[in-house]
């Protein structure tokens, strides 16, 4: 089985984080600490104190319901604590896993209504932040009572201000910004058409043509990138992207997604404690990993569906060994194609080859820049027998083999 790599920065590994050389300072830091004075400032003071205890919570909850003209200013340090969480290498579906993980519903939508207002100011927003809003919770949160809101909205905050600091993956609003492309590459417009229907069918042999197309094309991309760098070599340099993977099961999603990144010339680091990966490589390829990854991990949940539905037909109750072995499975048969994939294609333009290995060691480079300190980390699954085989079936019709060349033409 793969072994796969977890940021570890702090001592206490299961929260490390993904912090920048150990850093764990708050979000609100000193400044937030130090405003005193008025209701808020009084309230603001129970973000600081035991996460265990409530009771200060509820004070200052009660304090803000009983003066309705803090409103505003506690709106205010909301926009505030999200603005600074920018600066400290967060982005907004960075902030809305978090808040999924560990609140509830009505924390969700408080946070994307402060997201919302705190990015409506800027002029120009940097790559991929846009699809991340679009990706935000539309209700506005719910005001049942001025002591329920008060809680929610200081709930939320002291999730806020423990954040630690993380590695900046691309520009913060009001930064200076690369100049904006003009809509999206064609080869982007293919793979994403590709994949949308290997997912739509339910018919096995298609998402295999389907999805080897894809593949086949984003390994051809990459020699075209790397041939255009050979030719005339630019001052672009790697730079990385994170990948939300969500329980359960999250270490073959790990798995996987690390998979579908190396044979992409690519490299992804886990952070366990915050639910995401990071991918790091060139621009041409981390968006093309990430929509493999999804898709492959979409064909993949519909096929343990399948397969858990026809175990319960067989009358075998299904587990959660299962579905775990499914998974790994699925992500260690998938890995081993697409490496033989991307090596296939690589094979047929040798005179590539060193520029391709250059790439790779600037990718390899700028991973151990940003991470480090890394560990491997062991599977953790109990094994079943009938999970495994169904989920290498799966991957073994997931297709990733070579369609006719003349189709990718």
């Amino acid at each position: 089985m793969s072994a796969h790599k977890n940021k570890n920065r702090n001592k206490n590994r299961n929260k490390s984080g993904n912090g920048s050389k150990g850093e764990s300072r708050s979000a609100g830091g000193s400044e937030s600490k130090s405003t005193g004075g008025g209701t808020v400032g009084e309230a603001l003071k129970a973000l600081y104190g035991d996460a265990r205890d409530d009771r200060a919570l509820d004070t200052a909850a009660s304090l803000l319901a009983a003066d309705r003209s803090a409103d505003a200013e506690l709106s205010l340090r909301g926009r505030e604590l999200v603005r600074t969480l920018w600066t400290r290498g967060w982005q907004p579906a960075d902030l809305l896993r978090m808040a999924r993980r560990e609140l509830g519903d009505e924390h969700v939508r408080l946070l994307a209504s402060l997201v919302r207002s705190e990015t409506a100011g800027y002029e120009r927003l940097p790559h991929r932040w846009q699809a991340q809003l679009d990706a935000l919770e539309s209700e506005e949160p719910l005001r049942a009572d001025r002591f329920s809101y008060a809680t929610t909205t200081l709930e939320l905050y002291r999730l806020l201000v423990r954040l630690p600091r993380l590695d900046a993956v691309g520009p913060v609003p009001g930064e200076a910004l690369p100049p904006a492309v003009a809509g999206e590459p064609k080869m982007l417009t293919r793979i994403r058409a590709l994949l949308a229907k290997a997912e739509a069918t339910t018919y096995a042999e298609e998402a295999e043509a389907l999805t080897a197309k894809a593949q086949e094309l984003m390994a051809r991309h990459s020699l075209d990138e790397a041939s255009l760098a050979a030719g005339a070599p630019s001052p672009e340099t790697p730079g990385a992207v994170r990948v939300g993977v969500d329980a359960p099961y999250e270490q073959a999603k790990a798995i996987l997604l690390d998979a579908v990144a190396t044979a992409n010339h690519c490299r992804a680091v886990w952070n366990e404690a915050y639910g995401f990966s990071t991918v790091v490589g060139f621009e041409a390829d981390l968006e093309p990993v990430e929509l493999l990854y999804t898709s492959l991990l979409v064909q993949g949940t519909a096929a343990m569906t399948r397969a858990e539905a026809e175990q319960r037909k067989a009358g075998r109750k299904r587990t959660k060994s299962f579905r775990q072995s499914f998974l790994l499975a699925y992500a260690n048969r998938l890995g081993a194609r697409l490496a033989a994939t991307t090596r296939r294609v690589a094979a047929e333009t040798p005179t590539l080859l060193p520029a391709l290995a250059s790439r790779e060691v600037a990718v390899t480079t700028r991973t151990d820049e940003l991470f480090p300190e890394t560990r491997t980390t062991r599977v953790r699954a109990a094994w079943d027998e009938a999970g495994w085989d169904h989920g290498t079936t799966a991957a073994d019709r997931a297709g990733l083999g070579a369609p006719p060349r003349g189709e990718l033409r």
